[in-house]
């Protein structure tokens, strides 16, 4: 099994101790994302330091703006790593706002080219922002993965456009109906699963810092809402990440 989205260095819990007991629970690789350039080089050395961990290399919308939009190019130079296999998280946030809307829409087109650039797929951060992200992936060649999908008004377009839709722990939780009726309709090809740890933790484990053992409680949740046996499913998402993100 593979998380798909996983913030290594904001869980309190040691990196060893997460990749230890995610292991033993059959998640073997872990995509850890980066939100600033520093985190950049962290989450790139911690890959090096784990087999099977790999890194998605982007700059927050939260951050774009502030210095950390400034470094882009550097960020580009960073993607030559072997375990680069993303640009993202990046995207426009229209709910928390930290940041002016014209500087994320600006930081969001800068990071889309790096990856067009570089022939890397978007991971894709989106909170009320539906129609702005949608228009300005319209000009986006490249794979697109929708991280922690909660807009089911974005479910038709990424359908058309055959963009991967990645589920958190959120798909579990009660009042969430929703989320699970978006997953039965994504094509088996395109679906994703993930933690976002140490954030949204699935029903299970709510209350507490999720992490990428806990993958496997939204795996199951998934596959009940798609009415398909969970093995399976697993088998196809752990296909789907390696074809989207070129692992081995």
């Amino acid at each position: 099994m593979i998380d798909t989205h996983a913030h290594l260095d904001a869980c309190a819990d040691p990196p060893e101790a997460l990749v230890e007991r995610a292991r033993e629970a059959g998640v073997t690789r872990i995509v850890t994302v980066a939100t600033t350039l520093q985190g950049c080089r962290d989450a790139l050395a911690l890959a090096d330091a784990h087999d099977g961990v790999y890194v998605a290399l982007g700059i927050h919308p939260h951050e774009a703006g502030g210095d950390e939009a400034s470094h882009v190019d550097e960020l580009g130079e960073l993607l030559a790593h072997p375990k680069a296999v993303a640009v993202g998280e990046t995207g426009l946030d229209h709910y928390r706002d930290y940041a002016p809307h014209d500087a994320q829409l600006r930081l969001f087109e800068q990071l889309l080219e790096l990856a067009e650039a570089h022939g890397k797929p978007a991971v894709i951060h989106t909170r009320a922002a539906d129609a702005d992200t949608a228009a300005v992936l319209a000009g986006f060649p490249g794979e697109v993965i929708l991280h922690c999908f909660s807009s089911p008004a974005l479910l038709p377009l990424a359908l058309e456009r055959r963009w991967y839709v990645s589920f958190a722990g959120n798909v579990t939780y009660p009042k969430a109906p929703e989320l699970r009726e978006a997953a039965a309709q994504v094509p088996v090809d395109r679906i994703l699963a993930e933690t976002d740890c140490p954030y949204l933790a699935p029903q299970p484990r709510r209350g507490r810092p999720s992490e990428p053992a806990d993958v496997v409680h939204t795996l199951a949740v998934l596959a009940e809402a798609r009415v398909e046996d969970a093995t399976e499913l697993e088998r196809h998402i752990d296909a789907n990440a390696a074809a989207v993100f070129s692992l081995p």
